[in-house]
């Protein structure tokens, strides 16, 4: 074996140790922190660079890419003395790997108690509701703590967000009564208003139908006594213009007596003081005209006539009673009276007449002498 194959080997091995202890390929994305002899001398940037062998060596590899960390649920207490679990998501971003590699000994667990630390003081000035329904205002308040403190690490903070935030088991099952007792509120809020709705509504329809129907009841009033006034007017008109005589008046006065009568309803009637005298025209009337066939009665008869009517009066039975529930028509209970009115006033003027001859034959007498 050649003596010189050895050295040369030993220097090849050499100059490739040599050749590799100088070149760094640094990836995309990636800082090398680089110490010479012990001290931070430069940070290494993406692509090839070039060390000194043995004295330079890569201290800390860093991703300058934005990170996500989520830490464990970590327990508050509320300003009501509520224990809750708040579990919060980082998103932050190396921008100076000298700073995150040499002014802090490890930047996870610093930023980790710092957001623990934050939170306490944000969320021990709120209720419980307050930090229900407030996480904007908390997000923003934990960003601002954390980007001002983290800044002299060489690390933004770019977002910080509450994941989750659990109450204890008693105060989720209160929370739920209280959510479902304001839906049940919420529904028999809507179901009286549906109802009070409802009953305003059917109130307005039946008050414009009542309207309605006193309209239409007022206006049918009306145009009925229109038309029986017409109706009024034209028949006095028409007597007027025929010059209608008294008895022709007297008739059509019984003429509508019958309709007095008229309803089912009607237990009793009453005759008006004027129906004598209408009788009386009537009878008159019929009497003149047979007068000229007819002797005048003579006083016995008128005698006997009056002490027949008398005789009826003093029992009760002038007329005959008609009972109230009688099955006769009125027609005929009408022409009864009618007829036994008739008859009294015949005897009133038979009685008269009588009277009227009798003094007309008195004076005919001669004088009685005494015997």
């Amino acid at each position: 074996m050649d003596p010189l194959v050895i050295p040369i080997l030993v220097a090849a091995l050499v100059v490739v140790f040599l050749v590799a202890a100088t070149v760094r390929i640094v990836p995309q994305a990636r800082r090398y922190n680089i110490e010479r002899f012990g001290r931070y001398r430069r940070t290494l940037q993406p692509g090839l660079n070039f060390v000194l062998p043995v004295a330079d060596r890569v201290n800390t590899k860093l991703d300058v890419r934005e990170q996500v960390y989520s830490s464990d649920p970590k327990p508050v207490i509320t300003e009501d003395n509520l224990v809750v679990n708040i579990d919060t998501v980082l998103y932050y971003q190396i921008t100076d790997p000298r700073a995150a590699a040499y002014e802090v000994a490890d930047y996870l667990q610093a930023i980790d108690q710092l957001t623990v630390t934050t939170l306490r003081n944000v969320i021990g000035s709120m209720d419980l509701e307050g930090t229900l329904t407030s996480r904007e205002e908390i997000n923003a308040r934990l960003r601002a703590v954390l980007d001002d403190a983290t800044g002299k690490w060489g690390i933004r903070v770019n977002r910080v967000e509450i994941k989750a935030i659990d109450p204890p088991n008693t105060i989720k099952e209160a929370m739920e009564k209280q959510m479902r007792a304001e839906r049940d509120k919420r529904a028999a809020i809507l179901h009286a208003e549906g109802e009070r709705q409802a009953k305003i509504l059917t109130a307005e329809g039946t008050k414009q139908k009542d309207i309605l129907e006193a309209q239409g009841t007022q206006q049918a009033m009306i145009l009925r006594a229109d038309g029986e006034s017409k109706a009024v007017e034209l028949v006095f008109q028409a007597v007027h213009r025929n010059n209608a005589d008294a008895k022709v008046l007297a008739y059509k006065y019984l003429e509508t007596l019958p309709h007095l009568a008229g309803s089912d309803n009607n237990t009793f009637w009453v005759i008006p003081g004027e129906l004598t005298e209408a009788i009386r025209t009537v009878t008159s009337a019929f009497g003149d005209q047979s007068s000229g066939t007819n002797p005048p009665p003579s006083a016995e008869r008128a005698d006997a006539a009056a002490a027949d009517v008398a005789d009826s009066d003093k029992d009760g039975v002038g007329a005959p009673e008609i009972e109230p529930n009688s099955t006769l028509a009125l027609d005929a209970v009408t022409a009864a009276d009618e007829a036994a009115k008739e008859a009294a006033a015949a005897v009133s003027d038979a009685k008269a007449e009588a009277e009227a001859a009798g003094e007309t034959r008195l004076p005919g007498r001669g004088p009685t002498t005494g015997g």
